[in-house]
């Protein structure tokens, strides 16, 4: 326990947070971790176990109810579904179908948006012709060039999928559907930012977000206490006693130098053309507003998951039974996203950060990042550093003259992509 004062404050901010308007996002799961593919990295197939094993899918009374109560608990005009998996796709296109009749019907004025992940392996004409009359955002999984990709993400016949995934950015992009790319960064990305950069400009994205794997596992065992030859190592909790790094986690320079190669080129070339959420972010925090996503932001809580059955969890990294907040059959999502449980976990994120990271000059960037990375210890031995700290720390100490110049453009009521040609003129 720290002896500290900071562990148990509540700002200025939080309490208006808590005291206003109702505002927040759901990832919503109707499939549960039921996937076609069998990702090395995926934190969520074992979520399974957690339902016994099954991998039951969500029923169309829970979707009305889900629907119904996620609209009216937010006090706010817009709101936003975020399908996700697992892979939502294998659920079909009439559960998406009935999903815009209940979104229709509960509506009540507000304007509902549509955003949906998916690997894109099952994509068809169907579908996008559904994603473009219902004005859906979607998400492709793919991590970069085919040996990147196809190093952790293959399916469940162990082959591999970046031709199927490539077809499915194909359909988007002639249907006239607006995507984005979700990137992991892991072992096979190290050292390849720009690489990977440049290849997904070159398959249309110009919305990319890169997400570090830093995993722990545990290897499954025999009776006799020796590992299983060939079986899928579990992603545990990294608090699990005799949890490990997992092999294809990136270290956390090469995470630093991965962001690092990619912004040299776009501060010089891209910048207000193609958006790196980690950039953006940035940029946000040192202007001194809301940086748009919780991994940046002081605290967290805002980002909540219902599972298949109804189950409520604070966040798609945190769904573990000790976490639980409810099931939306007993309880109502305002009442859950509003408990104790709730506003204690997204204001834990700043008040448990160390007292280095208290001090650290990058501090109001960081904001000790997502706390699913926070298994480190300082060297004065405070629990709770950022695993990936040292490469935020080169990522940031990089790129602050440049965001510097950004700040002062947008202070002038300027554009950020002016930094352009000063960029250009700097070694």
């Amino acid at each position: 326990m720290r002896n500290d004062t900071f562990s148990s404050t509540l700002s200025l901010q939080d309490a208006m947070r808590i005291s206003g308007p109702l505002a927040f996002n759901i990832m919503l799961k109707p499939a549960g971790s039921l996937c076609n593919l069998d990702c090395n990295y995926c934190y969520y197939l074992d979520k399974a176990e957690i339902y016994g094993g099954r991998e039951p899918v969500m029923s169309e009374e829970m979707l009305e109810k889900v629907v119904r109560e996620y609209i009216l608990a937010n006090d706010v005009p817009e709101v936003t579904f975020n399908w996700h998996g697992g892979e939502p796709l294998v659920l079909g296109l009439d559960f998406y179908r009935k999903a815009m009749e209940f979104e229709e019907k509960y509506a009540d004025g507000k304007i509902i948006h549509n955003t949906l992940q998916t690997n894109g392996t099952l994509l068809d004409r169907n579908w996008t012709e559904f994603f473009r009359k219902y004005n859906f955002l979607v998400g492709i999984s793919l991590d970069g060039p085919k040996d990147v990709h196809d190093r952790y993400r293959k399916d469940k016949g162990g082959q591999p999928t970046f031709d199927k995934v490539l077809r499915g950015v194909g359909l988007l992009y002639s249907g006239g559907v607006e995507f984005n790319t979700m990137s992991t960064v892991n072992k096979a990305s190290e050292g390849r930012g720009l690489e990977v950069y440049q290849f997904l400009k070159s398959i249309g994205s110009r919305y990319m977000q890169f997400m570090p794997v830093v995993e722990h596992v545990k290897y499954p065992r025999s009776a006799a206490g020796k590992p299983v030859k060939g079986a899928r190592p579990f992603i545990v909790d990294p608090k699990e006693p005799d949890a490990m790094i997992a092999p294809w986690s990136v270290s956390d320079i090469g995470f630093g130098k991965f962001l690092c190669d990619i912004f040299d080129y776009w501060v010089r070339n891209d910048v207000g053309r193609y958006y790196v959420n980690q950039f953006d972010a940035t940029l946000a925090n040192w202007y001194g507003t809301q940086p748009g996503t919780c991994v940046y932001a002081q605290t967290c809580g805002g980002n909540a998951v219902i599972e298949h059955n109804g189950d409520l969890y604070p966040c798609d990294h945190f769904v573990y039974g000790k976490y639980l907040l409810g099931n939306i059959a007993e309880h109502p999502i305002k009442e859950m996203m509003t408990s104790d449980a709730q506003i204690k976990f997204g204001i834990d994120k700043r008040n448990t950060l160390p007292g280095r990271c208290r001090r650290c000059e990058w501090a109001f960037a960081c904001n000790g990042e997502c706390p699913k990375h926070r298994f480190n210890t300082t060297e004065a031995g405070e629990t709770g550093l950022n695993a990936l700290c040292a490469g935020y720390r080169k990522f940031f100490s990089h790129v602050a003259p440049y965001m510097d110049f950004m700040k002062d453009l947008l202070n002038k009521e300027e554009a950020p992509a002016g930094v352009i040609p000063w960029a250009r003129l700097r070694k």
